[in-house]
């Protein structure tokens, strides 16, 4: 740590006598600069509805479209087949596709229909079956993501607001733009392309927001979601085990 970072922190520390030294850190500027990546951004889509027609599924594959004109890698997770949380073990072939997804991912895309005023049942177990902690690896913590919603009828938020809510849980990167696709019937061609229209220029700008906070965030994510009781609980973790093994 540079002499100026040093006595930044021990001015910052003169008058904190609650903090533990050792877990507390200043931010430091260079360790924002995101490197260079051999990969293109790679980001993981979920939809909400296994409806044949699914207007869910076909406004990702349009974004899908999209983000793979922007540069992205792009896989999408179909829930076809998925068990509901708890009602299969971890084993399952469709929860390891998933959480395998989850870690290989970069940035995300949730797109759900409103069902009675909320996300989908479809939607919310797939998330369900993302646990917080994965051992030593958070499978979605600092990962970038964009919500996106369809409505049958007029334009509502309470998808796209509760899939916010749920990724500030997963402790993921939201970014501040969204879609919401109203009386999405009207809005998609017999062969499933989305039409010209306001809506569409939205998800356009969702989708180029997402690739660009992707590009920032990946290769920092960790230090940016680094906290001092995380690291305070880890010393105390670390202290006890030096503790047991010396007896």
């Amino acid at each position: 740590m540079a002499k100026s970072s040093l006595t930044q922190r021990a001015s910052a520390l003169s008058d904190l006598p609650n903090i533990v030294d050792e877990a507390f850190e200043v931010p430091d500027p260079a360790m924002l600069s995101s490197p260079n990546a051999d990969h293109k951004p790679r980001i993981l889509m979920l939809y909400g509805s296994l409806r044949e027609r699914s207007y869910s599924r076909l406004l990702t594959f349009e974004a899908q479209r999209l983000l793979e004109a922007f540069g992205a890698e792009v896989k999408i997770f179909h829930a076809n087949g998925l068990p509901l949380p708890n009602d299969a073990p971890d084993t399952h072939p469709k929860v390891v596709e998933l959480r395998e997804l989850m870690l290989w991912s970069e940035g995300q895309v949730w797109t759900s229909p409103e069902r009675h005023g909320a996300m989908s049942a479809v939607m919310k177990a797939q998330i369900d079956w993302i646990p917080l902690p994965g051992g030593a690896i958070r499978p979605t913590q600092g990962r970038t993501l964009a919500v996106m919603q369809v409505s049958g009828g007029s334009q509502s938020f309470n998808a796209v607001n509760q899939m916010r809510i749920l990724g500030r849980w997963m402790r993921m990167v939201t970014i501040p733009n969204q879609s919401s696709v109203a009386k999405a019937w009207q809005e998609f061609e017999e062969g499933g392309r989305m039409k010209p229209s306001s809506y569409y220029d939205r998800v356009v700008d969702v989708m180029e927001e997402l690739v660009k906070f992707t590009l920032v965030n990946r290769g920092i994510a960790g230090y940016l979601t680094s906290r001092y009781s995380e690291r305070k609980q880890a010393g105390i973790r670390q202290a006890e085990q030096v503790d047991t093994t010396s007896v």
